[in-house]
């Protein structure tokens, strides 16, 4: 997936945005990096916007759902 100029896959991302490990992510993080999808070259993770900061604040809020209603079947 592309994430940016020459940034391609998650871990990639994870470090050109953050400095960090995929893994290392923290929730805000990779809510951010989904937010910014399907228009990296538009919208900035690192530095988010109010659309970025509003659409990763319900990708969180989401998220936090299905690991609090034990929904993770339900994800693939």
């Amino acid at each position: 997936m592309d994430w940016g100029d020459g940034i391609f896959g998650a871990q990639a991302a994870a470090e050109a945005y953050f400095g960090t490990d995929a893994a290392c992510l923290t929730s805000d993080e990779a809510a951010r990096l989904a937010a910014i999808q399907p228009n990296p070259h538009k919208w900035k993770a690192a530095h988010p916007g109010r659309y970025v900061a509003r659409r990763a604040a319900s990708l969180r809020d989401r998220s936090a759902k299905v690991a609090r209603d034990n929904l993770n079947f339900c994800v693939r």
